[in-house]
């Protein structure tokens, strides 16, 4: 994973890691569960976005580390059981 990439997912897994502490004071706070839901889903959005940059890069190196140990189906099979995790 390139250096920015890296510093891009961190960034972004800190911004949830904050949503994820709003929601905790929502909660002490009881405010409208309307309102606290939305930065659930909210959080929750983020967070796969996180994993859908993760599983892309991933799917690059997965599959060009087959392609040049000559092994595309075996990489293939790689790729298919993490997405069939990250999806279900």
């Amino acid at each position: 994973m390139a250096t920015n990439e890296k510093a891009d997912l961190l960034r972004r897994l800190r911004r949830v890691e904050g949503q994820i502490r709003g929601i905790g004071r929502m909660v002490e706070e009881e405010q409208l569960c309307t309102d606290i839901l939305m930065q659930v889903a909210a959080a929750k959005a983020a967070l796969h976005q996180v994993g859908v940059l993760i599983l892309e890069n991933h799917a690059t190196l997965c599959m060009a580390r087959g392609l040049s140990e000559g092994e595309p189906e075996e990489a293939a099979r790689e790729i298919a059981q993490v997405l069939k995790k990250f999806f279900s």
